[in-house]
């Protein structure tokens, strides 16, 4: 009888990890060109040297730039560096009209200001910021590499392979949108990403 249960255990276990390694990954970014993804604003979104560039405009705006799929349940990875002041942020199970967004933003930022932490955009503002000794773990001018998880009400995020922050939210659970990449206000942002990758749940 252990054996029986036993090997329906390895089973389970094999199952289990034969599912994980068969979910769908989604290349978000080609890096040749903005397929997939749509412009809202007038700030400047390129591609150069195979990476994903965001660049405040002359109008000195928010910006942003959507997929045109949703995504419900996912983990995403990609990286990011930036050059110029920094301050902008991946929204997910977001929604853009306009240049106003309505949904949930991991804040990307120069050390110090909270990148890692979920804002909610004309709702609550700050849901979770991460725990100040974790300031210095983003590096200016570098690629740093960023990791969220969202599932269900459940979102976890990473950076450079540190846990940022953990929150379950009831009205995250009930979004409903896309990814996006936002350009802050102000002027003077420049950001790179590359390897936009998202494995659906």
């Amino acid at each position: 009888m252990k054996k029986y249960y036993l090997l329906l255990l390895l089973i389970s276990f094999q199952f289990s990890c034969n599912s994980t390694q068969n979910l769908e990954t989604i290349t978000l970014f080609n890096g040749e060109n903005l397929d997939g993804w749509i412009i809202y604003g007038t700030e400047k979104w390129f591609v150069e040297d195979k990476e994903l560039v965001c660049e405040s405009g002359p109008d000195k705006q928010y910006g942003y730039l959507g997929t045109e799929k949703n995504f419900d349940n996912f983990i995403l990875t990609l990286q990011f560096k930036q050059e110029n002041n920094g301050n902008s942020g991946v929204f997910f199970r977001s929604t853009v009209d306009g240049t106003r967004v309505k949904g949930w933003q991991v804040e990307v930022a120069p050390p110090g200001f909270h990148s890692g932490g979920i804002y909610e955009s004309y709702g609550r503002g700050w849901l979770i910021k991460p725990d100040p000794s974790k300031d210095s773990i983003v590096k200016m001018g570098e690629w740093n590499s960023m990791k969220i998880k969202v599932v269900a009400d459940e979102v976890t995020t990473w950076i450079n392979d540190t846990e940022m922050i953990k929150i379950k939210d009831s009205i995250i659970g009930q979004g409903i949108g896309g990814v996006a990449l936002q350009i802050h206000d102000g002027g003077g942002i420049k950001v790179r990403w590359k390897d936009l990758k998202i494995k659906k749940l």
